[in-house]
């Protein structure tokens, strides 16, 4: 029985220092941020200056979502899942509009309009912006549409409600 006191004392410390290490690659994780870039495509385009709205006809179910140096996370979530991060709180679109790079085809020409996004909304297979353009002109209409959206700084493992949502796509496939 005296032989398995040391051993015994070993595994004991083990047990008990396992949660602090834990904890502590915890807190490491969540000190981590990351700039997330996001890419959506269409089928096709429709552009209502008076109202500046731009609708993304037959938008992908899919919004492509990566980070550049040093973390390098790359993944996709559901459309329906992206348009919450306008809602309120701190790492929200809402309280800071991104600007998106939209290239679109124009009777086999490709135009690029950079603009800020604003208001989505999700509505049966269409994804509709109100768009301050800043740069280009739109056209009323077009086909093979990709949207570059700016980068949004966000941790790595965040606590606010779009954070959250974040978290759980963080390199996974989400439907």
């Amino acid at each position: 029985m005296t032989k398995n006191l040391p051993r015994r004392s070993v595994l004991m410390s083990a047990l008990l220092a396992a949660p602090m290490l834990q904890a502590a690659a915890a807190a490491a994780e969540e000190a981590k941020e990351a700039d997330f870039l996001f890419v959506q495509t269409s089928k096709g385009m429709t552009f209502d200056k008076a109202t500046s709205t731009l609708t993304l006809v037959g938008v992908s179910p899919v919004t492509v979502m990566f980070t550049d140096r040093p973390e390098r996370v790359a993944g996709n979530m559901n459309t329906a899942r992206f348009v919450p991060f306008w809602s309120e709180g701190k790492d929200s679109f809402l309280k800071d509009p991104p600007n998106a790079d939209i290239s679109i085809i124009d009777g086999g020409n490709m135009r690029q309009v950079v603009a800020t996004l604003e208001k989505p909304e999700l509505k049966d297979g269409n994804l509709s912006y109100t768009v301050k353009i800043i740069q280009g002109e739109m056209p009323e209409s077009g086909a093979d549409v990709s949207v570059f959206i700016d980068i949004i700084g966000m941790p790595l493992t965040p606590v606010s409600y779009a954070g959250v949502a974040r978290r759980s796509f963080r390199r996974a496939v989400i439907y």
